[in-house]
């Protein structure tokens, strides 16, 4: 194909070289080739309905575009070997090499600019799907993490000191909740891009009447035409919605990698990561590095680029379509793939994760993690809470006095801060009495965590869902 395209006859000189190199973006778009030419095929069948061209041409050019898609099916090298502008330059030279004339009847009323939007749009899709089903697996990973844990003691952090005792599956559902949140927000931005943008034009509309809620159903769309063609050629609202959601998924899976990767530490140790997705050191023998969780977390930041990247691309378009959209597909593309990749690597992680239980125990059991529980006791007996919390803090500045836990505070000092206390505090200030009073909905209770986990699992496993290719 020359280097004019499709656009040659204004211009008497042709480009130059290193601009054509500059500006191609086939490297970048050739992936969208199977819905340049389902949009194709639509619009054939669009221009017989409008008469524009007859049945038989329709048919011709139908039967052509299938056998192009076939070509690239079997070798999509060929599209990179043809040296063309974009995947729809190639496209449409295919055709004309296989029917002549007839194959430059096909463009009659339609612009690169709502072909590129109907492609990408078309294109997304499938890659909602994939980051939905991506999204859904590791949150059934995470599930059943929760159902083995559900009852395992771990230390729950505020400003990475330790709080009050939890349940390692209470931790696990936390990201399921997220997951559950950035799935919603997919499935909306999912619906908002549901339009058709094909027969919009470059900017103004078609001349032919074409029947373009007819060509919206034809391809699929479920929202219909767009019904304002500038705004159709030159709206990028879902490639900045989704790269958002992409970038909100990375942002909870990189704080799963932080948690993760701290808990994992020879410091904590309270976690082991499997030796598949994990990488030694090429100078000290023992290192047993969480690579897969790094980068996990140092994915998120180049994807969190590309959302900025795709703002300030756009803040200073004027209508209708300019070239800087070309951009867009690169950094769209990058973060989605990305949040897919990061998604699948994050569940290969969950599923391998063994807790040292011992440990986890012993580390929700010290340092003062029952303090809460302390001050509710003295509350149950009648103490104002205020007062009750700082009777809490006295005993413990006592207990660390004294090289104790509060449960096991003298009698005298336990007569002195918790008078009205009767009964025996190491069972009622033991992990499993602290775990269990937390029963209510959104606690980390084991019987409550269970119960959740059970929920999830339902839920996830009702969804009607193609299995993840």
């Amino acid at each position: 194909m020359s280097g004019t395209g499709l656009w040659g006859g204004r211009f008497a000189q042709a480009p130059n070289e290193v601009f054509l190199r500059f500006q191609e973006s086939l490297s970048i778009d050739a992936r969208l080739w199977r819905e340049d030419i389902a949009g194709s095929m639509a619009w054939a069948r669009a221009l017989c309905d409008a008469s524009v061209i007859t049945k038989d041409e329709a048919k011709q050019l139908e039967a052509a575009l299938e056998a192009i898609g076939t070509e690239i099916h079997e070798d999509e090298g060929v599209i990179a070997r043809s040296g063309a502008e974009d995947v729809h330059s190639f496209v449409e030279g295919a055709l004309v090499a296989r029917v002549g004339a007839l194959g430059k009847k096909l463009h009659t009323g339609r612009s690169r600019n709502d072909q590129v939007a109907t492609d990408l749009k078309l294109h997304l899709r499938g890659l909602v799907h994939r980051l939905d089903l991506a999204a859904r697996d590791l949150q059934l990973a995470l599930v059943e993490l929760a159902e083995r844990t559900h009852d395992l003691a771990l230390p729950g952090y505020t400003h990475l000191q330790r709080a009050q005792p939890i349940t390692a599956g209470h931790h696990a559902l936390a990201y399921v909740e997220m997951l559950a949140r950035d799935r919603s927000r997919l499935a909306d931005a999912e619906e908002r891009m549901d339009t058709c943008p094909l027969g919009s034009g470059a900017l103004a509309g078609t001349a032919f009447p074409i029947d373009r809620e007819a060509l919206a159903e034809d391809l699929g769309f479920g929202g219909g035409a767009t019904r304002n063609s500038l705004d159709a050629v030159s709206d990028r609202d879902h490639a900045l919605e989704l790269t958002f959601v992409a970038s909100t998924m990375l942002l909870h899976l990189s704080r799963l990698a932080e948690d993760w990767i701290f808990l994992a530490t020879q410091e904590a140790g309270l976690i082991e990561l499997s030796d598949a997705v994990c990488t030694g050191s090429s100078l000290m023998p023992q290192k047993k590095n969480p690579d897969a969780l790094e980068l996990v977390r140092g994915r998120a930041g180049r994807v969190f680029g590309n959302l900025q990247a795709l703002l300030v691309l756009q803040k200073g378009t004027p209508l209708a379509y300019n070239r800087d959209f070309q951009e867009d597909k690169r950094l769209l593309f990058d973060a989605l793939d990305s949040a897919i990749d990061c998604l699948v690597v994050t569940a290969l992680v969950v599923r391998g994760v063994r807790h040292r239980e011992d440990a986890c125990r012993r580390a929700a059991s010290g340092s003062y993690q029952n303090a809460t529980d302390l001050a509710d006791l003295l509350v149950a007996a009648g103490v104002p809470f205020r007062d009750a919390h700082e009777r809490a803090g006295l005993a413990v500045r006592r207990a660390l006095e004294l090289g104790v836990e509060l449960e096991h505070l003298p009698g005298a000092d336990r007569a002195k801060h918790l008078a009205e206390l009767t009964g025996d505090l190491s069972e009622q200030l033991g992990l499993a009495a602290v775990l269990a009073r937390r029963e209510t909905i959104g606690g980390t209770a084991p019987a409550r965590v269970r119960e959740e986990a059970a929920q999830w699992r339902a839920a996830l496993e009702d969804e009607k869902q193609d299995p993840l290719e």
